[in-house]
């Protein structure tokens, strides 16, 4: 994980799917179980759901939410 990944959850939305759109950790728990169980996409997308996945799974969500608010540079 680079430290930048967790920025990235909060600003990157799923670019497929039956949440296309949605941003990465906005994403539903059983959508991201049934990622981890099916297998996850290749590429940074793949390595973002993974890590959201565990985020989530530990209960860490709330994590992200002073990421929200952080103005860009």
């Amino acid at each position: 994980m680079q430290p930048q990944d967790l920025q990235r959850l909060v600003t990157l939305e799923m670019p497929f799917g039956k949440f296309k759109g949605r941003v990465l950790a906005d994403l539903p728990s059983h959508y991201l179980a049934w990622f981890a169980r099916a297998g996850f996409p290749p590429g940074e997308i793949g390595r973002l759901l993974a890590l959201m996945h565990e985020i989530d799974r530990n209960g860490l969500r709330a994590l992200l939410e002073p990421l929200r608010a952080r103005p860009r540079a």
